[in-house]
């Protein structure tokens, strides 16, 4: 019997850049700052943060460790 393997976007779990996006807006509110601010602290644009958050864009991993480290949390904690 062979098994079918559905592509990334058809699996029913939440989709890894919704759970990456809501773990670092939560870190940011919780830091009390807005887009703007966290968008200049990891140098990208507050636009491409929103979409980042919204879970709309496939993140480059050296946008990954930017927002880490204006988050001030381990690249780890952003994808719990």
């Amino acid at each position: 019997m062979a098994s079918i393997i559905r592509p990334m976007s058809d699996r029913r779990d939440a989709d890894i850049r919704i759970r990456f996006g809501q773990a670092g807006r939560k870190r940011r509110q919780e830091l009390g700052i807005s887009q703007e601010d966290l968008a200049a602290l990891a140098g990208m644009h507050r636009t491409y943060l929103g979409d980042i958050e919204r879970g709309k864009r496939n993140v480059a991993l050296v946008n990954v460790e930017r927002l880490a480290a204006a988050l001030n949390v381990p690249i780890a904690a952003l994808f719990e």
